[in-house]
């Protein structure tokens, strides 16, 4: 029996001695698992910093990317600090735009950084492409309704004359106030840009598509009915023609609206967003070429281009604001907007409401194939 327990001892010693942790009498006071857990940490931890420290350098340098981007932008100054305050119509959450487009047929550029190097000022001439842009509260969508550069509509201080004038008689604040008379919409910010920039934006995008109804010409260059793949130079001549078009002017309308819509749906849908190098041309193209009021700041830039991004080709619906017909004031050929057509469109603006309104007038949409 002692000897049996005995035996038992030695086996308990045995096994003792077999089941002894190896750190134990080693000076060490921790199992390994607990340093392999340690070191585990040090190497997350390690990565972890690393990782903030990178993202912190990429953040960094799109910060100063997009500080010099936006920095490139020229602002037009006191675009809105003369206007009188009671007078303007009231803010919504959506944000509108008034959106300019000038014809110079200058060599050199006429708006953005380049050409306030150069001494032009953006306001110098008539206007020829008027487009007032919306974008929903919620970001997820826009409008873009275009009105006619020959529009006959009173001007503040000038009398009833062509709604261009009033962008050659008082620059950028006048035609704000003038459409914010006109329409009962207010305008948040203002962005004027030549045909030239237009030009250099379509090249940057590595060019647009746009359907034709019949085939037309512009000097020596023509355009195929059915789909048509135009560069910077045809995109050009595409948005100037009007003569050949059964509606001169107003087709020309739709047509740059037509030359926008591919454009968007250009940068949404051909991956161009996703790849640094062709955005920061797109980008710079942008930046360089267009002026934009003051009171856009660089942070306010970085914020729509954020706001933005949810926003495709499809989400934005082109318009004309309602003609009435033509006609002559004086030695001048004038377009008479329709009254009460244009009032449902400007409440149907400014509350949201568009689609209800061309649910009534489904033929104020830009066609598919402009002519």
């Amino acid at each position: 029996m002692f000897s049996r327990k005995a035996g038992q001892t030695a086996t308990a010693e045995a096994d003792d001695h077999e089941q002894r942790p190896i750190w134990a009498g080693d000076g060490s006071d921790q199992p390994p698992t607990t340093h392999r857990r340690r070191r585990t940490r040090r190497v997350l931890l390690c990565s972890v910093v690393m990782l903030m420290s990178l993202l912190g350098l990429l953040a960094g340098a799109v910060f100063v990317v997009s500080e010099r981007l936006a920095g490139q932008v020229h602002r037009y100054p006191n675009v809105f600090s003369n206007l009188e305050k009671d007078a303007r119509p009231p803010a919504t959450r959506a944000l509108t735009f008034l959106f300019v487009g000038t014809d110079s047929l200058s060599e050199h550029p006429t708006t953005g950084s380049e050409a306030a190097a150069k001494g032009q000022i953006p306001g110098g001439g008539r206007s020829d492409v008027i487009m007032l842009a919306q974008v929903n509260a919620d970001r997820r969508g826009a409008t873009v309704v275009s009105i006619p550069r020959d529009g006959w509509v009173p001007v503040p201080g000038h009398g009833f004359n062509k709604i261009n004038a009033a962008f050659a008689f008082g620059g950028p604040s006048l035609l704000v106030q003038t459409v914010e008379s006109v329409t009962h919409i207010r305008v948040d910010h203002f962005g004027v840009i030549d045909f030239a920039g237009f030009q250099a934006m379509t090249d940057a995008v590595g060019g647009i598509d746009v359907n034709v109804a019949r085939p037309t010409s512009f000097g020596a260059l023509s355009f195929d009915a059915g789909l048509n793949h135009l560069d910077g130079e045809h995109a050009l001549a595409y948005v100037r023609q009007r003569h050949g078009l059964p509606r001169g002017d107003l087709d020309r309308v739709q047509r740059q609206q037509n030359a926008l819509r591919a454009l968007l749906s250009r940068v949404m849908s051909n991956g161009m967003l996703s790849d640094p190098l062709r955005t920061y041309e797109l980008l710079n193209a942008i930046t360089r070429s267009v002026s934009v009021d003051d009171t856009l700041t660089n942070s306010g830039l970085r914020t729509l281009a954020m706001d933005l991004r949810r926003v495709s080709g499809d989400d934005v619906t082109f318009m004309t604001a309602p003609v009435a017909g033509l006609g002559r004031e004086g030695a001048q050929s004038v377009v008479y907007l329709d009254a009460d057509r244009s009032a449902q469109l400007w409440r149907a603006f400014s509350s949201g409401t568009v689609r209800d309104y061309l649910t009534k007038y489904p033929g104020d949409t830009l066609p598919w194939s402009p002519p």
